[in-house]
């Protein structure tokens, strides 16, 4: 790409000599060079306009039509077809003639690609002196150059969108935990990227007027030993997965001098666990938002289910997702990640970040509904499902106890009601209690109706306004987002459930 460019920057500068030696032998004649010379400066690049400029340059009328006869630019006078022809085959390389009481000329117009050219054709009422043909030759090598030039941009521009739809695309693989395809795909470009076991993902938020320019600032203090993707679900973020540590560290030198530009990032995870990563990337990122240095780290705090037994929390999950089993290993593969990322985000966000259509997110999500005979409208339901598919990846990787029996697997209930656990519970929830409003009590309702603000408000006998000041009150208390979703939700729904304070969900394992 860059040998294009500097052929091109050359031609420019040929071009540039021949046109002023062209003015350079009449009193009269750098006046139009000059003005030639302006339309090959980079801001004013356009063939339409130096063909108009022709056209008053000899106080004529002059077109330009492409190699399918279409018309690009300027009012097309009468011709003979054969003629033309001729010329744009390159039989003859112009023709000249007069009639009807005006002169006119037809010139070839080469294209980049040698096999299709166009034709210039320019008329005027007085005959053609040696300045206008000087004028009509140097300007069909001018359009010339700048057909050369644009073709050579879009071309820049093409390659530059192959690669960040292939970035993507890697991306999307790896979303949904398909990362041997997802290594396949990088390997061509970018050898090594993806040869680790885990990475962390950042995401970084700018303006969307200047995401390019951050995306390609990301890409060179990386070294390109990153995956760096415009995300496709927010015009503002660039996400990047980074194997190494000192690439996340050049990250952050990004975010210093530029005044609204955040920084969040993950826990490290296997690349399986791209998509749980990319989730506490965007939770950090909320985080940076009111810390001085603009950049958050996923805290890991003590989440539920590390404080339930493992064996028998894989057992329950195992029994639980049974009756996805019976799927082919790609389909089932493709339920479990897009219910994952649904369950953490909006459909029409994980829709572009998956790059499907968002009534595919929710036509899968409502097969896996169907088959685990639930309700993802029932906030609990979406709680406990979303912790066990988590649990799911987190085990992947873990060989199943060839020697455990084939027994009835706890009771949801029973596993989150361990000493550990209620305890969990309990100390969470009671920082709801310090508040006057009873937080606790608008939360609760809240919840139980899906988080639907209107309906919590007709249980309380309150208005929905203040369901949702209360719920936004509860976010810094809890320390956790609660009116976008996901897992912090997820979380204190959980809480809610250990204690008692709301009702089993109705799951097709809770019997």
């Amino acid at each position: 790409m860059s040998e294009a460019q500097d052929e091109v920057k050359a031609d420019v500068v040929g071009r540039e000599d021949e046109v002023r030696q062209a003015g350079a032998g009449s009193a009269d004649g750098s006046a139009w060079a000059e003005e030639l010379l302006d339309h090959l400066r980079p801001t004013g690049r356009d063939v339409r306009r130096v063909v108009a400029w022709l056209a008053d340059a000899v106080d004529g009328v002059a077109a330009l039509q492409d190699d399918t006869g279409t018309l690009l630019a300027g009012p097309l006078p009468p011709l003979d077809d054969r003629l033309v022809e001729a010329v744009a085959a390159g039989r003859i390389a112009s023709a000249a003639w007069e009639g009807q009481g005006r002169h006119l000329r037809l010139v070839r117009v080469a294209y980049p690609n040698p096999s299709a050219a166009g034709v210039l054709a320019v008329s005027r009422e007085s005959a053609f002196d040696r300045r206008t043909a000087d004028i009509v030759t140097h300007t069909v090598q001018v359009i010339e150059l700048l057909l050369k030039a644009g073709e050579t941009t879009a071309a820049g521009r093409r390659l530059e969108q192959a690669t960040s739809d292939l970035r993507l695309a890697i991306l999307q693989l790896l979303m949904v935990e398909d990362t041997v395809s997802a290594r396949r795909v990088a390997a061509g470009l970018w050898p090594g990227l993806l040869d680790t076991e885990s990475a962390c993902v950042y995401v970084v938020e700018g303006t969307a007027e200047e995401r390019d320019g951050l995306a390609a600032e990301c890409i060179d203090v990386t070294n390109e030993r990153a995956l760096v993707v415009l995300c496709p679900a927010v015009d503002e973020h660039v996400i990047v997965v980074t194997p190494g540590e000192a690439e996340a560290r050049q990250l952050r030198s990004l975010i210093g001098p530029r005044p609204r530009t955040f920084l969040g990032g993950s826990a490290r995870h296997s690349l399986a666990r791209t998509a749980t990563a990319y989730g506490q990337a965007v939770s950090a990122l909320a985080v940076a938002h009111f810390r001085p240095d603009k950049a958050a780290v996923y805290a890991e705090r003590t989440h539920p289910e590390r404080l339930i037994d493992p064996a028998a929390l894989r057992d329950w999950t195992d029994h639980l997702l049974r009756p996805l089993d019976t799927l082919p290993h790609h389909t089932r593969a493709e339920l479990l990640a897009t219910t994952r990322l649904g369950l953490e985000f909006t459909a029409v966000s994980a829709a572009k970040v998956l790059g499907v259509s968002r009534n595919t997110v929710r036509a899968r999500m409502e097969r896996v509904e169907g088959l685990l005979r639930t309700d993802f409208t029932d906030l609990t339901a979406r709680a406990v499902v979303h912790l066990a598919l988590n649990i799911k990846v987190s085990l992947a990787s873990t060989p199943a106890d060839s020697d455990a029996t084939e027994t009835e697997p706890v009771p949801l209930d029973d596993l989150l009601s361990g000493p550990a656990m209620r305890t969990w519970a309990q100390e969470l929830l009671a920082h709801l209690d310090k508040d006057s409003r009873d937080l606790r009590r608008t939360l609760r309702a809240w919840i139980a109706e899906g988080g639907n603000a209107e309906r919590a408000a007709q249980t309380l006998g309150m208005h929905a306004q203040t369901v949702r000041e209360h719920v936004r009150s509860a976010e810094p208390v809890l320390q956790r987002q609660l009116l976008v979703g996901g897992t912090d939700l997820y979380e204190v729904v959980l809480a809610h459930l250990t204690l008692g304070d709301l009702d089993q969900p109705a799951l097709q394992a809770a019997k």
